[in-house]
């Protein structure tokens, strides 16, 4: 019956092939849907938690990323941690806005006119300093580097290389090699200097043109982190005509003793009374009164020198009873006498601010492995103090990107609607089709029914035969639907805007298992619901149909 090219071909020849085609167009539609889903939902989902790590550890109460509170990095057992199964690596971060500016350049616009005019122009952007450490996981980066190579964190001393974007370098005109110029808000503006040593593009443009790696070590730097020491001169002279030398501490002030010289006292300063030669050294100790122990923070240094001693009450004042002070360079400075100058020089303390983070990126095995290693991570972390007292908590991406992941997820309602809809083509035109079969075979069935053939017999053999059209429409269907996702996975000839689906091509993903699923569906479906359609034979008349013409 299936090769019988004969009997009524001018009526049923047409409504298979449709049927044939319908099918094939279903499991076409059906592939690339699934694939380009699987495949834009695991892209962004890929691209976003290389940027930000799927599990954050901070420090409670953190609401973002990007604002945190730091933590001790060493304020628990990372050893126990590692254990946990489905944890692939935890990296330290910290993150400080910043300020980029570029140097004038000369720009091409386009006039009302038509022609191309020259302009002089200089841009300024914000961004995020993301600060990491040289075992940072770069794979992602390396695989969207397009010109120069990763950083070289150097562990003797702080590097000035920094990872920066292809937008960020065509919206400042930067180049590969280049220094360039950061401004960060502080107590005062203070203008830093770094290297380009690679550039990037990942199609993330969300984060393209906000994110700048650069070295751990420079970022807990710029945010103050921990307890850092100096030690200046007031601007003033006390009321008794004194030089006032005071400790200058940025980071926490809570329970720090200081030692001038005479051990450890309460007092962060004191009076000069006469200007001679000397070396003052500051050390600066936290305390923890409930273990009645002090532990030394930092240590700092003034030097002043004279040629002769002489009365501090003295030294020139202007007219607002300030003094008189030369700043000659960072942290050198002159006062005088008139006839005298008395230089002085601090040396700021090294500080521990390399002791904190702002928290601390946890990567998985396996996507699927998330909530597991979320929850076994809260259990040992959360509500557990660490040694400096400090509660932390762990948040999930699916938490700080909530809306990006729900549109993800959203997804695949769409890709269910639209597998139910080609499923509903496919079975009507395949059952239009097996109805024309059965309707074109009257005489054939009645002959069956004569000879004692039962009705489910004779609804199997057209059951086979609508098989033998639903697998001859899988196999066209997967032929086109396959070769167009390897064409496109392999040529990229669909683009997608960037600053609207975050990628720059339509990216494809075709799984053996959806494949096979896709298939498998299809034709179990399809084939269950011809048994209605089926039941048609069990109404014809055996004596009727052989008369039947």
């Amino acid at each position: 019956m299936i090769r019988n090219r004969e009997q009524g071909t001018k009526v049923s020849k047409p409504i298979i092939r449709i049927s044939v085609i319908s099918i094939s167009l279903a499991i076409v539609v059906n592939l690339i849907t699934v694939a380009i889903v699987t495949g834009f939902q695991n892209e962004i989902r890929t691209k976003i938690t290389s940027f930000n790590a799927p599990l954050f550890i901070s420090k409670a109460g953190t609401v973002g990323f990007y604002d945190c509170e730091p933590i001790y990095k060493n304020g628990f057992n990372r050893n126990d941690i590692a254990k946990i199964e489905g944890l692939a690596a935890i990296n330290n971060v910290s993150y400080k806005p910043a300020l980029l500016q570029s140097d004038k350049f000369q720009d091409k616009i386009k006039l009302a006119s038509g022609k191309d005019s020259l302009i002089s122009r200089q841009e300024i952007a914000g961004i995020i300093m993301k600060g990491v450490e040289q075992n940072y996981n770069w794979d992602f980066i390396k695989s969207n580097l397009t010109q120069g190579r990763i950083p070289n964190f150097k562990a003797s001393q702080v590097s000035n290389e920094i990872l920066i974007s292809e937008k960020i370098c065509q919206q400042l005109n930067f180049k590969l090699n280049e220094e360039i110029a950061a401004f960060y808000v502080k107590n005062q503006p203070v203008q830093r200097r770094y290297k380009i040593v690679g550039i990037f593009k990942t199609g993330l443009e969300e984060y393209d043109k906000k994110i700048l790696f650069c070295d751990l070590r420079e970022v807990q730097k710029m945010n103050d982190y921990g307890i850092s020491s100096s030690i200046e001169i007031a601007d003033t002279l006390s009321t008794n005509g004194s030089l006032i030398v005071k400790a200058s501490i940025s980071g926490s002030m809570e329970n720090l003793q200081f030692d001038w010289g005479n051990g450890r006292d309460m007092y962060s300063g004191f009076y000069l009374n006469t200007i001679k030669d000397t070396s003052i050294r500051l050390i600066v100790y936290q305390m923890d009164y409930n273990l009645n122990t002090a532990k030394a923070m930092d240590t700092a240094y003034l030097k002043i020198k004279t040629i002769r001693n002489f009365p501090a009450s003295t030294l020139l004042k202007n007219e607002d009873r300030t003094l008189q002070k030369t700043v000659i360079k960072a942290n050198l400075s002159e006062l005088t006498d008139g006839t005298t100058k008395v230089k002085i020089e601090s040396k700021e303390g090294a500080g521990n601010y390399q002791d904190f983070i702002a928290g601390m990126e946890v990567h998985i095995s396996n996507w699927k492995d998330l909530e597991k290693v979320e929850e076994a991570l809260k259990s040992k972390l959360e509500m557990h103090p660490t040694s400096q007292g400090e509660l932390l908590q762990v948040s999930s991406i699916l938490e700080n990107e909530g809306d990006l992941f729900a549109w993800l997820s959203f997804l695949d309602y769409n890709v269910m609607i639209i597998l139910f809809l080609m499923l509903i083509i496919g079975i009507i035109n395949v059952g239009s089709a097996m109805l024309v079969l059965i309707v074109m075979r009257t005489n054939f069935i009645g002959m069956l029914k004569a000879m004692g053939a039962t009705n489910w017999s004779i609804r199997k053999v057209f059951l086979y035969q609508a098989s033998y059209l639903i697998l001859k429409g899988l196999l066209y269907g997967n032929i086109i639907g396959v070769s167009l996702c390897l064409v496109q996975a392999q040529f990229g000839l669909f683009s997608l805007d960037p600053a609207v689906y975050y990628l720059d091509k339509v990216p494809v993903e075709l799984t053996i298992f959806n494949w096979l699923g896709i298939n498998l569906l299809t034709f179990f479906v399809c084939l269950t619901a011809l048994l209605l359609p089926s039941y048609v034979v069990t109404r014809i008349s055996p004596s009727k149909a052989i008369r039947f013409n």
